[in-house]
């Protein structure tokens, strides 16, 4: 169901020590996808998740990922992690000169293709390729580093973006609403249109609170 709202359990914020464990509680509590942050300390300043991390990921679960690309030339690029027909594949249109190229080869791969904005560039930036993507993600904090306060135009750029997707014809592209999502944050935005909900620190992972626990919160949180 196009509408359906899915939480995204970001694996940057997981402790890979319990990851067996931790993969059994999201089969257990219908997560839709795993999150991977693949970061190239150019397009953003940090280093994260890359293809071994995924290789290895793939023999544990059978749980889609959600692999968000944060590289330059990302075209270049995606074939690196052997994206699967169940998995969706963002990559930013401030990374690259050739988006459509991006996510022509995320199709080829076989996956869902999507487009990232960052929170300085506005939603219509994906407008030359709506016509091949199946969904947006809206970063609703600087990309780049956990643990950051979800910025406040977050939930009106969510809301205008639904609102321009629709009247364009273009309902069936799902929202991914990544970072910052805590019950409340990710209930703001599931009224403002968003579908999947990239959670981190702030809502899968937090201190003090059970993996179980905080997921089910949150799922009650998007409604879903």
């Amino acid at each position: 169901m196009i509408n359906r709202a899915v939480i995204s359990p970001s694996l940057m914020c997981a402790d890979i020590a319990d990851i067996k464990e931790m993969l059994a509680i999201f089969a257990e509590t219908g997560v839709g996808y795993l999150h991977i942050d693949v970061m190239d300390g150019v397009f953003v300043p940090n280093y994260a998740l890359g293809t071994d991390y995924v290789k290895k990921l793939r023999r544990l679960t059978d749980i889609p990922l959600d692999i968000h690309m944060m590289v330059v030339q990302p075209e270049q690029k995606i074939a690196w992690f052997d994206p699967q027909p169940s998995d969706i594949v963002s990559v930013h249109c401030e990374s690259t000169h050739d988006i459509r190229a991006a996510v022509e080869n995320i199709r080829a791969a076989g996956a869902h293709p999507s487009v990232a904005v960052s929170p300085a560039t506005h939603y219509q930036a994906v407008e030359c390729v709506l016509d091949e993507i199946e969904a947006v993600l809206v970063m609703t904090v600087t990309p780049g580093h956990a643990g950051q306060t979800m910025l406040k135009s977050s939930p009106a750029k969510i809301s205008g973006l639904r609102r321009w997707l629709d009247a364009a014809g273009y309902a069936r592209v799902r929202i991914i609403a990544d970072g910052n999502i805590s019950p409340t944050n990710a209930a703001i935005l599931r009224d403002a249109g968003a579908n999947i909900f990239v959670a981190g620190s702030s809502g899968v992972f937090v201190e003090g609170c059970g993996l179980k626990e905080a997921v089910i919160k949150l799922t009650e949180a998007i409604g879903a």
